[in-house]
């Protein structure tokens, strides 16, 4: 029988876009037809809203993407400035990009495998990737520990991703160069994950409220959704770039609609596109298409673009285009986080 060794020996590798200047391949694809047309649209509108100066730019992520390589498109995002926020999965914040700034990887691996064994060795597998389930439980009670040194009290995900990336400054760092919360706690972008106990995190709340039954830190998910709505209401125009659908995807949908509730003129989303392999046609929201998003007054029909496409393939396709031409080299960063920052002195 193997070992847990046998299976964890090749590292997943994060796809490096400053490496491959595919401005030109991305460029033929204007006369092309089918997903190459709407790709090389959907690169065109996000260079629209990094070449804006009056755009925030908000990225949702959902689905498994930096456990399949994409956790250093992100990274890069946010040290060139190219994206304002971040909404996402709790998975991908935690189990994924926390995990690997805690010193564990990600591993290649094949669907085509005894998942009995799998359970057996303690691996848990992402379709063709391996994760060592040890090494996450280390995560899971790293979240609740974080938890414990936190003044008692409801707190957004964005606190709380804060105070991880606090976590990792005051301890030595993150083990990896291109963790994602790390560099939005430097760079002051705020990263939500509505969901945030689906994931480490919520095995990290079962710990540390177990320890604190009667004291002990809660989660806001009201306080997001505000605080979010906050970014809408400081900027004049907003664009979301948008992997995958879920949660991330209608959150970021609905401050336009929130906004209005305040008494607020919030222009709809200005800049949308969606890259996505979801199906319309039931209903799902993760299908659902920003045309019918419009009908909702969340998402202007003038600049948007659905890209059915495998985020793995089309992600560093669009992301890698706008990096190559430059614009985001004079544009200025947001640093959101500092709205809460100064509501927080002022209260």
């Amino acid at each position: 029988m193997k070992t847990k060794a046998d299976y964890l020996k090749d590292v997943i590798e994060h796809i490096d876009i400053k490496k491959h200047d595919v401005t030109g391949l991305v460029d033929s694809m204007e006369k092309m037809a089918f997903q190459a047309r709407n790709l090389y649209r959907g690169a065109k509108i996000y260079e629209m809203m990094v070449n804006d100066k009056e755009s925030a730019v908000i990225l949702t992520l959902a689905g498994s993407l930096f456990s399949a390589g994409l956790k250093k498109v992100v990274h890069d995002m946010i040290q060139n400035n190219m994206v304002d926020a971040i909404v996402s999965t709790g998975a991908i914040m935690v189990d994924q990009d926390f995990f690997e700034a805690l010193g564990f990887k990600h591993y290649l691996g094949t669907q085509f495998v005894d998942d009995n064994e799998m359970r057996d060795l303690m691996i848990d597998r992402i379709y063709d990737t391996y994760i060592d389930e040890e090494e996450l439980r280390i995560c899971d009670e790293t979240t609740g520990k974080i938890f414990d040194g936190l003044e008692p009290r409801p707190y957004s995900s964005r606190e709380l991703l804060w105070e991880f990336g606090k976590y990792l400054d005051e301890n030595g760092g993150p083990k990896v160069d291109d963790s994602v919360i790390y560099a939005a706690y430097k760079k002051n972008v705020p990263i939500f994950v509505p969901a945030f106990s689906d994931c480490s995190a919520g095995f990290g709340f079962v710990l540390h409220q177990t320890k604190n039954p009667d004291k002990h830190v809660t989660l806001d998910a009201a306080k997001d959704f505000l605080e979010l709505t906050k970014i809408k209401l400081a900027s004049k125009e907003t664009g979301i770039f948008m992997i995958g659908g879920g949660v991330p995807k209608n959150f970021t949908q609905d401050i336009v609609v929130a906004a209005d509730l305040l008494g607020e003129e919030a222009a709809m989303h200005k800049y949308a596109v969606q890259i996505t392999v979801a199906d319309e046609r039931d209903g799902a929201l993760s299908g659902s298409t920003l045309k019918e998003a419009s009908s909702w007054g969340k998402v202007s029909t003038t600049y948007e673009q659905m890209v059915y496409a495998e985020a793995t393939i089309a992600m560093p396709l669009i992301v890698g285009y706008v990096y190559h031409k430059g614009f985001w080299k004079g544009r200025e960063a947001k640093e959101f986080t500092k709205l809460y920052q100064q509501e927080k002195a002022l209260a």
